[in-house]
């Protein structure tokens, strides 16, 4: 089977897409842009959920599901709302089919819904409106809330993970008794996403706040984490807003303080996706396939036994059977490819393509020996170990394996960051190197906006732990008080 996919060098778009399709990852549908996300993928998504899931439940949140339809009237409560996401709707009009006489079908004109429903492209109106019957008194905050769904916005032009009309996610939302407790809570999971993308994707990311015109619409402050891919673009992995009392003044959730005194409460929510499985191919993946860190890998070891007879293939299972329970009982994800209708080398560049982290071949003469081929994915490095050792070196080298990819993406992270003090300097790095650009702005929208026009990089986030420091603005020569971060960006 051919697994070829584009160099990264050649032409990194179709280098990804090949990889996503070749490593059974997702799949184009029938419906336009929308994706299949197949078994493979979906188990790495899995992972990713099942520990983020654990996150959220170990700072106190807990889940509920709320309906995937809002009715139109809600949207028109908050006006930066609905001016954020009218052009991404999908609208609901009618609820019956009918023949249409001609063997086709058609809608029935008679089954217009009285008020059209939209198609979730985030919850916020949805969820608010219902929090106003939950929440009486302060005894019912805070409210910390959590759900795991798929969301609808339509895109003209859609990559598979990345952007796509429909994709799957999770979404926060919480309620507050006071402005400092929803900051705080927003900053919370601000860092358990940079953890989570860290750890565990071994994705190093930079954590900021956006400007007003990058923020989410209807939040006071946008907080986010960017990471940056192998080909010098940012991509957001995440983010937290801080909704001050928008959306609860929009739907009138009150609750009566301590004192008895009518309140509006304060807002937060967060939320990452399924894109966080295009970050995962493009900080690590090569030109042999995906490369996945040991923690989130479904499979982290395969075992090929090579053998010509039965005898040999029962010796051999007889020899490892030990070995996968061991590892198994060690919690470590293995799988023991002792199938006969693919050779060794198909297996090698399958298990290759999809990422597994280790893989072991083990043949007649290594029975004999003692030993065992032990291959690296994120090297490649293949090298003669000894059989018995392999109980204890398997869990210490996915350690490794983890620590490495994470201070490689790193280490490129780092060397893509230039600070520039002029425009042409700017425009320098962004058409030739990539990467983030640290430069000063003056701090107005339009400024913003015109860099964005004449470079295509937006403001990636105004960092954190920014150092203060007065500089004139790369485009318009006037005052600033700090660098911000500029990319080209997915």
């Amino acid at each position: 089977m051919a697994k070829e996919i584009t160099p990264r060098s050649q032409d990194y778009s179709q280098w990804y897409n090949d990889l996503v399709i070749k490593a059974g990852l997702a799949d184009y549908s029938a419906v336009r842009g929308c994706m299949v996300i197949k078994p493979y993928g979906f188990a790495i998504w899995e992972r990713m959920q099942q520990i983020l899931d654990g996150k959220f439940k170990e700072t106190g949140h807990v889940n509920a599901y709320f309906p995937l339809f809002i009715p139109k009237s809600f949207f028109s409560k908050e006006a930066a709302h609905v001016e954020g996401f009218a052009k991404e709707c999908a609208v609901v009009t009618h609820y019956r089919l009918m023949n249409d006489g001609n063997g086709g079908i058609t809608v029935d004109p008679e089954a217009k819904l009285e008020e059209e429903l939209i198609v979730r492209p985030t919850s916020e109106t949805i969820i608010w409106n219902t929090y106003r019957d939950w929440i009486k008194s302060y005894r019912d905050l805070p409210l910390l809330i959590n759900q795991w769904a798929n969301v609808v916005r339509w895109e003209m032009r859609t990559r598979l993970f990345l952007r796509t009309t429909e994709f799957l996610w999770q979404e926060g939302h919480t309620a507050h008794a006071t402005a400092e407790e929803a900051i705080e809570e927003t900053v919370k999971m601000l860092n358990v996403y940079a953890d989570f993308a860290e750890q565990v994707l071994a994705v190093p990311v930079i954590k900021g706040v956006k400007t007003a015109n990058e923020r989410f619409a209807g939040a006071l402050d946008t907080y986010c984490i960017e990471a940056l891919m192998q080909d010098g673009k940012a991509l957001q992995a995440g983010t937290s807003h801080f909704l001050g009392q928008n959306f609860a003044k929009a739907f009138d959730v009150k609750f009566a303080n301590s004192n008895g005194q009518l309140e509006h409460v304060w807002a937060t929510s967060w939320g990452v996706s399924t894109r966080l499985m295009g970050a995962l191919i493009m900080a690590h993946s090569d030109d042999e396939g995906l490369v996945l860190p040991p923690v989130l890998a479904p499979t982290q070891v395969v075992i090929v036994p090579i053998y010509k007879s039965q005898e040999q293939l029962d010796a051999l299972n007889a020899q490892i059977a030990p070995l996968k329970d061991a590892l198994k009982r060690a919690g470590i994800r293995v799988e023991y490819d002792n199938r006969d209708n693919h050779k060794p080398g198909w297996k090698f560049a399958e298990y290759e393509m999809k990422g597994v982290p280790l893989r072991l071949a083990i043949g007649p003469k290594d029975l004999e020996a003692g030993t065992a081929e032990l291959a690296r994915r994120d090297t490649r490095e293949k090298t003669s170990v000894a059989f018995n050792s392999l109980e204890q070196l398997i869990p210490a080298l996915l350690d490794e394996i983890q620590d490495k990819l994470f201070q490689k993406a790193l280490n490129f992270r780092n060397s893509h960051i230039t600070e520039v003090n002029s425009f042409e300097e700017m425009k320098e790095v962004l058409d030739n190197q990539g990467g983030f650009v640290s430069a000063h702005w003056d701090g107005t929208p339009e400024t913003e906006q015109k860099i964005k026009e004449l470079t295509k990089a937006t403001i990636r986030c105004i960092p954190l732990e920014n150092k203060q420091e007065a500089g004139l603005c790369v485009l318009t020569g006037k005052p600033s008080e700090q660098r911000v971060l500029f990319a080209k960006a997915y």
